[in-house]
This record gives C-alpha cells, sequence and structure tokens, in this order.
C-alpha cells in the first residue's frame, strides 16, 4: 500500500491507498506549528496510527509548502517557515524506518490529477492552485518534473505578462518582488481588485457570486480577473504546451472560469488552434495528500 501526507500549516494529514489507487483511510490531525522537532513527530505518529488501523506497512511520500533544495538537501522556500534550512527528508526517514518521497504540495496536487484525477491519461499535465495563494506543478508521463533548481512549476512568482501601465508595478509579494502572478490571480487578490476604500473586504466566492448575479463592479473585477488569467496561462501553454490545465483551490469553483479563460487565452498563445483543455479537479481538496502517496507509483521501497 502507499501511504501520502500532506504537511501543512495548521493541519496535517495522512491517506492510505491500495495498490489501483482507491483509498483505505484517510486521517488528519492538527499541526505542531513553530516546532520542527514536533512536526516531524507528528508525521511519524501518524504514519504509525495509519499502518497500525490498516495492519499494513506502506511507501511514504510527503507534500510540504516548500521544496528541498538540490545543492544543500534542506528545507527551502517554505510558508511554514520553522521548516526551513532542515534536513526534513532525512530526518523523516530516519524516524519512519524507510526510504521517503518529499515533493511540493502543488506538484503532489499536479501529480494526483494527472494519475487517477481529472488529468489521468494525459502526457503533459500543468496543475494550479489558486486559493490563498497560486500554486503550480508540472507533471510528464507520470511524474513530477521538479527541475535542476527543485523549482519546477513555480508559476505564480513570475511577473504578469503583458502587463498594463495601470497593472505596473504591481502589488507588493511576500516574495519580495511586486506584480507577481500571485499578486494578481490569488483569492485576496481578487478581493483586493474589488475593494473600494473603507470597505470590508469580500471574499472571492462572494464577489463571483455578485457577478453571476449581475452586480457591475464584480462583473468587471472577475472580467479582469479572467484576463489576466488567460495572460498567465498562455505564457505556459507557450512553454510546457500541456494537453491539460488542472484548476484547484477555492477560485477554482468559479465555473465560468472553465469557459471564459480558455477563450480569451488564444490571443497569448502562439499557435493557429489551442487544444489544451482546462478543466477543475477530480479529487478536490484531497489531491495533495494523494499525490504525495503517489510519488512511489510502482510502490517499491526499501520496507
Amino acid at each position: 500500500m502507499r501511504i501520502g501526507i500532506d504537511l501543512g500549516g495548521t493541519k496535517i494529514e495522512g491517506v492510505v491507498l491500495a495498490a489501483d489507487g482507491h483509498q483505505r483511510l484517510r486521517r488528519r490531525i492538527v499541526a505542531p506549528r513553530g516546532s520542527y522537532d514536533d512536526s516531524v513527530r507528528a508525521v511519524a505518529g501518524l504514519v504509525a496510527a495509519l499502518e497500525a488501523e490498516t495492519g499494513d506497512r506502506g511507501t511514504a511520500g510527503v507534500g510540504i509548502p516548500g521544496a528541498i533544495s538540490p545543492a544543500t538537501g534542506l528545507v527551502m522556500n517554505a510558508n511554514s517557515t520553522w521548516l526551513i534550512g532542515k534536513p526534513l527528508s532525512e530526518d523523516l526517514s530516519r524516524a519512519l524506518g524507510r526510504p521517503v518521497r518529499l515533493a511540493n504540495d502543488a506538484n503532489c496536487f499536479a501529480l494526483s490529477e494527472a494519475t487517477d484525477g481529472a488529468g489521468a491519461g494525459a502526457a503533459v499535465v500543468f496543475g494550479v492552485i489558486i486559493g490563498t495563494g497560486t500554486g503550480g506543478g508540472v507533471v510528464v508521463n507520470g511524474r513530477v518534473v521538479g527541475g535542476a533548481n527543485a523549482i519546477g512549476g513555480e508559476w505564480g512568482h513570475n511577473p504578469l505578462p503583458a502587463a498594463t501601465d495601470e497593472e505596473r508595478p504591481g502589488p507588493p509579494c511576500y516574495c519580495g518582488r511586486s506584480g507577481c502572478i500571485e499578486t494578481w490571480l490569488s483569492g485576496p487578490a481578487l478581493s483586493r481588485d474589488y475593494a473600494v476604500d473603507g470597505e470590508e473586504p469580500m471574499s472571492a466566492a462572494d464577489i463571483a457570486a455578485l457577478a453571476m448575479g449581475g452586480e457591475p463592479r464584480a462583473a468587471a473585477a472577475l472580467a479582469r480577473y479572467e484576463q489576466r488569467f488567460a495572460r498567465a496561462i498562455g505564457t505556459i501553454i507557450n512553454v510546457v504546451d500541456p494537453e491539460v490545465i488542472v484548476l484547484g483551490g477555492g477560485l477554482s469553483n468559479i465555473e465560468r472560469l472553465y469557459e471564459n479563460v480558455p477563450r480569451l487565452w488564444s490571443s497569448f498563445v502562439l499557435s493557429d488552434r489551442v487544444a489544451t483543455r482546462l478543466v477543475r479537479a477530480r479529487h478536490g481538496d484531497s489531491s495533495g495528500v494523494r499525490g504525495a502517496a503517489w510519488l512511489w507509483p510502482d510502490e517499491r521501497s526499501e520496507l
């Protein structure tokens, strides 16, 4: 069997998949914020609990909110800052008594959807998470493309393509730059674009509902969002040329994106037609943890 762990900042989720991908068990615990050692112990304890309940032993894959540096073997780019600079792969392997495979959580999402989700059967899949932030992952022939620098799919921290004068230099991003795609396409970005001075921020879901109801300001904000999304994803199609782009995260529930964004992206793609499909994730919130389990596609490990 395969065990997948999604190591988040507020929760740690675990899943057990049978050989055919069927979910046998799924459990969630509260994440110990701020403590690296407690995080390692929590993951080990969750794996032990899953194996005790199933009576079996499995491979272990872990999705993390960051990446493992190829240069140092240490965690980098993690918004769970207590993981940064730590030998997480080595420590988890020691704690679990077996090899452990780690990947960025957006890569795990993309792998899940490429394996047995909305992108199943496609040779090239790009997975996009649009929620509090904007993440991405690339899967080619069933394998995550992590890249030479372990930043494959980091789409959200490129500048918004074809920015207008009104969009430059763009909102500041936590990465230290301004105008990143994430500052335009995340949920908070849509809320900010809709808001006027003195108003309480409104959620992206509420703005979408107002737009569908014909409220002019919400409709204009969502139209700008779709146009920016088309520009941003058009660059991915030009570079990676995926067969399928799968959306996850809270904003993936905005139904009109699946019609309007493909209609708009043709202007930014260097082709006489665009065969790429834009689809909603099949596994929803479960995709990240399922993808962590699929980091072992053939279930081989030194158990």
